[in-house]
């Protein structure tokens, strides 16, 4: 999620009820200890305590590396910062992070995410959880298992699992009958992820996998209201309508408001662009919506744009 999820974002999708938590993007760890305004970039809610969004859910800080050494330094620095639990990458598929020995790449080796995971695990003292999130390997399945082993082994107190190899990158299907086959191999909690975008996906991997929680991703920016929606739907059992253009450009329009109060308007045309993207997914009107102000340049103009169509919205 690097580049989409900052904490503006974070706080607009946890204004309504429905996660329990949320993870920064990766903070990159090469051979050195980073300086505290990197930490504070990534998590500016390290500045104030406790390390939450506005409405209150705990902000987990992520590191991606694969030096043992320099991950524990780091994951020092951020405890001494305030972080409340640092998250390990080993499931980012990005070839320029893979080629330079990050995410997904560790994957070949399950030692090397066990001296990963076990390096941060010593050096926090248990003041503070190490969790970890994989993929189900790099070229293939092989080894699945062994990886979440070393996890555990290393000291993580929780596990997700991307039901996806490097390899198969974003492409469907999610396999979330293998996160079953690895939760049957561990004790600590595993949690599912991938190719969740409606409430029949969230039970479908629910049901295969045999987790009890799932995380969201790219399904949170295309429908802001998915988390909210399983939330009710779990409460009560009744199912919420589904997002409509409407609500989904409105977030749009408060996320420009909040952004271009620290950033050129030009910047912000391209942020809500890149939401707006993210938002095609399932949606027939976001599309069409993408197509016609993907060329605009002016913010104005293109938060006008939304504006009038809002007036015609219908359920998406």
């Amino acid at each position: 999620m690097e580049g989409v999820i900052d904490a503006l974002t974070r706080d607009l999708l946890t204004r309504h009820a429905g996660f329990d938590w949320t993870v920064t993007e990766f903070v990159r760890v090469v051979d050195t200890r980073l300086p505290p305004r990197v930490f504070y970039k990534h998590c500016p809610e390290l500045t104030q305590p406790p390390v939450a969004t506005p409405s209150g859910i705990p902000v987990h800080l992520q590191l991606l590396g694969s030096d043992p050494a320099a991950l524990a330094a780091n994951a020092r620095q951020a405890l001494s910062l305030g972080a409340v639990s640092i998250d390990l990458n080993f499931g980012c598929p990005a070839k320029l992070v893979n080629r330079h020995d990050g995410g997904a790449s560790l994957l070949r080796q399950p030692e090397r995410v066990y001296q990963a995971v076990k390096a941060v695990h010593d050096a926090l003292e248990g003041e503070i959880p190490v969790t970890a999130k994989i993929r189900l390997g790099f070229a293939n399945r092989r080894l699945a298992v062994a990886c979440a082993q070393a996890t555990e082994a290393g000291g993580a107190a929780q596990l997700v699992v991307h039901a996806r190899t490097r390899d198969e990158g974003y492409r469907p299907p999610a396999h979330w009958e293998w996160i079953g086959k690895i939760r049957r191999q561990v004790s600590i909690p595993v949690v599912a992820n991938g190719d969740i975008w409606t409430l029949e996906d969230y039970w479908k991997a629910r049901t295969l996998s045999g987790c009890s929680d799932v995380m969201l991703g790219r399904s949170a920016l295309a429908d802001p209201w998915l988390a909210p929606r399983i939330r009710h739907w779990l409460q009560t059992g009744e199912r919420l309508p589904e997002s409509s253009w409407a609500m989904r450009a409105n977030v749009l329009k408060e996320y420009a408001a909040l952004q271009r109060q620290q950033l050129p308007d030009r910047v912000v045309v391209s942020l809500v662009k890149q939401w707006l993207a993210q938002m095609r997914q399932g949606s027939g009107e976001a599309e069409q919506n993408f197509q016609r102000v993907k060329r605009l340049t002016e913010l104005d103009q293109l938060l006008d744009s939304l504006i009038v169509d809002e007036q015609h919205a219908a359920p998406a």
